[in-house]
């Protein structure tokens, strides 16, 4: 049976971090790939605040097709126009999949799970994939409802303090981004005058 992650994320932009954060899961799960789906327009985020769908698909190839055991899916891009919806995607990816012998596992960080109550149908999302915690220091498991926090497993990942907020923020400021993304990624952002 093939074991295939899930990760989603605006991906605004990739960073190393997610590269190696990802690989640390499939590793530890000995997963035989990870499927990386920028989101369209994610309902729990402003939209304006997000750059061009386009913009950030082709940052994401740019950044996970490099690795052989990483692919990227448009799934969420394609409907971008409506709110994209967890619980339609992989139900999606299910349909895709449903006459290969595949085991799905969705893969979230630690603050998502907190916010598993405002989901869309989150009990739905446990009968089709198993779902993945990376779990990173700082964050109470209290603060998670505990009929969620039971069903999930929890994987230690590093603790990498870089975010995309945090390089955004450092473009707009004409700071340097070198080593939190890859070189072609820093050239795209440049290229395309992002988080100006």
């Amino acid at each position: 049976m093939n074991k295939i992650g899930i990760l989603g994320g605006t991906f605004d932009p990739p960073h190393i971090a997610h590269s190696i954060l990802a690989n640390e899961v499939r590793e530890q799960m000995n997963l035989d790939k990870i499927i990386f789906i920028p989101s369209g327009n994610p309902p729990l985020k402003n939209e304006d605040s997000v750059s061009s769908p386009m913009h950030r698909l082709n940052m994401a190839k740019i950044a996970f097709e490099r690795d052989k055991n990483f692919e990227i899916n448009d799934i969420e891009i394609k409907k971008h126009f409506k709110k994209s919806y967890t619980i339609d995607t992989v139900l999606k990816l299910a349909e895709g999949y449903k006459n290969d012998h595949v085991k799905l596992y969705l893969i979230i960080g630690i603050d998502n799970l907190i916010d598993f109550p405002k989901w869309k149908e989150p009990d739905k999302i446990f009968s089709i994939c198993e779902v993945l915690v990376m779990y990173r220091p700082g964050y109470i498991i209290k603060k998670i409802t505990p009929e969620y926090s039971s069903k999930v497993k929890y994987i230690d990942v590093p603790l990498l303090e870089i975010s995309s907020t945090s390089i955004r923020k450092k473009v707009k400021n004409k700071e340097s981004i070198k080593y939190l993304v890859f070189p072609e990624i820093e050239n795209y952002i440049l290229n395309n005058k992002l988080y100006l």
